[in-house]
């Protein structure tokens, strides 16, 4: 008995984690991805991927050869939405980040170990980063989001990810030095917003500021990307400010009891 709820668990850990990939980006992923970034042998990663497709949480995409979301995972992230009623809380924030800075504007939660962006506002300058998308995931600690969130978490969870960086941050460690990330964080801690120099793909900048929940824990955060010049130093006081202010706005409506749960 003991050993079947001990496999049951490993078969859901899969799905799980097969989802997660395939969802990542709205064109979805091809197969060789999937069994690439999830470990396991192509032909598990086949079946398992066939069998949520014939529940509806996954479609095979004729044309690309790619796997993506299906009608079931939509109808579940609506159901979901309702209990999270994300949108009505941040979005007015990203509206008004996107109009005073004309850069891309986003909204990420915390899942575990990672960030996984969920909205997202685009500016009027014409030139735009598309590090960040609904759905793409990051090790905590790296890109903006990240770094916001993990500068204010309580000192010894940081050191529990610190102590494994080069397994957590993977293929982003080599761009994400240790001392560096310290660096970061103290000077995220310090004056309330993180910035990302490009570290994630070369003049792609961001910053980011935390939202807190109502034990007083970084659980979201908004951000700004775009490119290099427009996040000069001289004005990173001024986006920073803005980013802290809405973020700031977003932590007092969760904490009164606008929204009905959080991560």
């Amino acid at each position: 008995m003991k050993q079947v709820a001990v496999q049951g668990a490993q078969v859901v850990g899969r799905i799980a984690a097969l989802l997660r990939i395939v969802s990542r980006k709205p064109e979805g992923a091809p197969l060789a991805d999937v069994v690439r970034e999830s470990g396991l042998t192509r032909p598990t990663v086949h079946r398992l991927l066939s069998s949520l497709a014939a529940e509806g949480l996954l479609d095979h995409d004729g044309g690309t050869g790619n796997w993506v979301l299906g009608p079931e995972a939509l109808l579940m992230g609506s159901v979901a939405a309702a209990r999270f009623p994300l949108e009505d809380i941040a979005r007015p924030s990203l509206r008004r980040l996107a109009e005073e800075t004309g850069e891309s504007a986003f909204f990420s939660v915390r899942r575990g170990s990672e960030t996984v962006c969920l909205l997202r506002e685009e500016g009027s300058f014409p030139i735009r980063s598309f590090v960040l998308h609904e759905g793409v995931r990051f090790p905590l600690g790296v890109a903006s989001a990240g770094t916001a969130i993990m500068a204010f978490l309580p000192e010894e969870e940081q050191k529990q990810i610190l102590a494994r960086w080069d397994q957590h941050a993977g293929n982003f460690a080599p761009a994400h030095p240790m001392a560096l990330v310290r660096e970061n964080l103290a000077r995220t801690h310090g004056v309330g917003y993180s910035v990302n120099p490009g570290l994630v793909l070369e003049g792609s900048w961001g910053m980011g500021a935390a939202v807190f929940d109502t034990q007083g824990k970084p659980a979201w955060a908004l951000s700004l990307t775009g490119i290099e010049p427009r996040f000069r130093a001289e004005r990173q006081e001024f986006l920073g400010r803005l980013l802290m202010e809405e973020a700031h706005q977003i932590t007092v409506r969760l904490q009164s009891g606008t929204m009905r749960g959080n991560a």
